[in-house]
């Protein structure tokens, strides 16, 4: 430790430009991250604040929720021998304010349940987010395709569906809006993934956010990008150890010849190392975290400690990796031949 500090301080500009390096790398990791989890939930909140279980889609429907439709028979069984069992649609669509502006909004109706809002003929419950848009309980809306009004009778948080704000309707409502009479979806809270029904195609909660349109490859782009940089820093701490290394030939052969272990020479390495990741991460972490903080309001970024503790390790294993990489030469070096190669 004394050994790897005393080298800090002799070195400090190169030991600051790679901190410095380290920091922007992570900084700009955490904030894609935090983009990443933030279009997660605007795209699909809906679906990921429901509990572990199992939905079911009609076989037939080629994993298109909005091509899927359940027979009332086979929904009625399922709703009476599955405890809290809930059959579900939704769609995109629109609602009109009463200055005739329109709405992008994603109608969820349902069965009785405790996981889904249940309103009356002529209700309409939104998402939070419709409130900065101007719209108040008791704010009358239409739609083109249905004939009465619907009265706002209240707002949840955080119930987004393919980045539009969720609007739960009645389901004979729904019915009227879209022409039909089934169910789209029935999903059964920690269903067993073994059982099957006949004409039904299984997905656990992963799976089926794997079939919303644009998640998938939404998240896969800002994923890449976040393990991209990941394995970046891995690379910096390589190279710059390894140019050190190179630099100090000399020194190690000299310490090799005092008596000095390879061992206690990796050592100072994974001192240096790790000294130079937490201290750029604790900055990168405080400043990810006041940017979540004041990130405009309608910018989907969410940074979670877990998600921020997750990454730092991942930081520290792959920086402990890069450097242990570019003191394998170390172990190579014979006293000698190294104190002539640094003389010469």
């Amino acid at each position: 430790m004394n050994l790897a500090w005393k080298e800090i301080k002799k070195n400090k500009v190169r030991f600051l430009i790679l901190g410095s390096i380290v920091f922007l790398v992570s900084l700009l990791t955490f904030i894609i991250s935090g983009l990443a989890n933030g279009l997660s939930q605007d795209n699909a909140a809906l679906i990921k604040d429901l509990p572990e279980g199992q939905f079911y889609m009609n076989e037939d429907a080629d994993q298109t929720y909005n091509l899927s439709k359940i027979d009332s028979g086979t929904q009625n069984k399922i709703l009476s021998n599955e405890k809290d069992a809930v059959a579900f649609s939704l769609q995109m669509g629109f609602l009109n304010e009463q200055d005739n502006k329109q709405q992008s909004v994603a109608f969820v109706t349902s069965t009785a349940s405790d996981l889904f809002e249940n309103v009356k003929h002529e209700e309409v419950i939104l998402d939070s987010s419709m409130k900065d848009k101007g719209i108040k309980v008791g704010d009358t809306l239409t739609n083109n395709q249905f004939n009465g009004k619907f009265v706002v009778k209240g707002f949840v948080d955080q119930k987004k569906y393919s980045h539009a704000p969720v609007a739960y309707i009645n389901k004979e409502d729904y019915k009227e809006i879209y022409r039909v009479d089934e169910m789209q979806m029935i999903f059964v809270p920690n269903g067993d993934s073994s059982k099957e029904f006949a004409g039904l195609e299984s997905f656990s909660n992963k799976a089926f956010l794997n079939t919303i349109p644009s998640y998938n490859a939404e998240q896969m782009s800002l994923n890449m990008i976040v393990w991209f940089l990941v394995v970046i820093s891995g690379m910096l701490f390589a190279i710059f150890f390894y140019m050190m290394n190179v630099q100090k030939i000399g020194l190690y052969g000299i310490l090799k010849a005092i008596g000095v272990k390879t061992s206690k020479l990796f050592k100072m390495i994974w001192t240096q190392m790790a000294i130079i990741t937490v201290i750029s991460l604790i900055l990168s972490v405080a400043f990810s975290q006041a940017f979540n903080l004041i990130a405009p309001k309608g910018m989907p970024f969410t940074l979670t400690i877990a998600t921020t503790t997750q990454l730092s390790i991942v930081f520290l294993i792959i920086g402990f990796i890069g450097a242990t990489i570019s003191g394998i030469q170390i172990k190579k070096i014979q006293p000698l031949q190294a104190i002539q190669q640094g003389e010469a």
